[in-house]
């Protein structure tokens, strides 16, 4: 029998980069964080599971905050780690070294939790929308690895993930004609303007327009049992080459190990394409705009008027 999907939430980050908890911060109308959101979408897409990454340093006000909010929300939660000693064999930390070792890292400290179910990926702190749990649920739901992993990733569409407050970075995809992924390409300085959006990657010198409608990775991401595997068989010789030239800031990216996997032919990335609004806080002009975008689909229905959960 197929197991269910669970859902894996990468929150390892949200003491370092935030100062404490920030990120849990109130944007919705009865004080809803980001993440509650996200456990809500997820929760009535299918997940009955959520796997919660962090570190033990955020591991009790995580849990009275967060984890308690799933349970309410009807979820089995498990926990997994991501500390920096958290090494293949043969590999200590490097002196000096407090940087986490990356999202694919990330995944591979939550194997055990994961167990040998297909699994969904999200960040912690970025609001997705209902459709793209909906549509990665589903094909997990229906897929599975044959000669080569069965692997998904949700799609943006650019218009609907650009700030009005600065440059964003994202992940331009290009698919082939059975909307399978054939290469992400990072573009580091993405803006709109007034006539459409741009991006320059000589700090401003020369512009390249990009159609809004362009689909970009936002780190929703749907994966068999099988990129664990092959992101803990790539990892050991990822320190072996990285170590000796960065031993302080290098990290192992989860799209890396994608990227690899579809070099060498081993994997299908199926893109699945939301026509949700995708929102962040980049900039801290964006809470306000997620603030009233979420109060609007309160009154519109989308969301419950009173309390998410409970």
């Amino acid at each position: 029998m197929r197991e269910k999907p669970i859902l894996v939430i990468m929150a390892a980050g949200m003491g370092s980069r935030y100062g404490g908890l920030k990120q849990i911060d109130p944007v919705g109308p009865s004080g809803e964080a980001i993440i509650d959101y996200s456990l809500y979408d997820a929760r009535r897409a299918g997940f009955e599971t959520v796997v919660f990454i962090i570190k033990h340093e955020i591991e009790e006000p995580f849990k009275a905050a967060v984890g308690a909010r799933a349970l309410q929300a009807g979820f089995e939660v498990r926990y997994a780690y991501q500390q920096l000693d958290c090494l293949p064999e043969g590999f200590t930390v490097p002196d000096g070294r407090v940087k986490p070792w990356g999202t694919a890292h990330a995944i591979l400290t939550a194997e055990q939790a994961i167990g040998s179910a297909p699994f969904a990926v999200i960040n912690a702190d970025d609001y997705y929308g209902p459709q793209g749990f909906k549509l990665v649920y589903d094909y997990l739901s229906s897929h599975a690895d044959g000669d080569r992993y069965a692997w998904s990733m949700v799609g943006f569409l650019l218009g609907n993930t650009v700030s009005a407050n600065g440059s964003v970075s994202r992940g331009v995809c290009v698919t082939d004609e059975h909307s399978n992924l054939v290469s992400v390409t990072e573009r580091t300085c993405i803006e709109p303007y007034d006539g459409g959006i741009h991006y320059t990657e000589d700090g401003g010198a020369n512009w390249t327009d990009l159609p809004a409608d362009t689909v970009v990775s936002m780190n929703l991401w749907g994966f068999t049992p099988g990129y664990v595997a092959d992101a803990k068989a790539g990892f050991a010789a990822f320190l072996k080459e990285n170590l000796p030239v960065n031993p302080l800031k290098c990290e192992y990216y989860l799209p890396s190990v994608v990227t690899a996997a579809l070099q060498r032919g081993d994997a299908d990335v199926h893109v699945l394409t939301s026509p949700d609004k995708w929102h962040g806080i980049t900039y801290r002009e964006d809470k306000p705009e997620l603030v009233a975008a979420l109060r609007r689909m309160s009154k519109d229905g989308l969301y419950p008027k009173d309390k998410l959960f409970g």
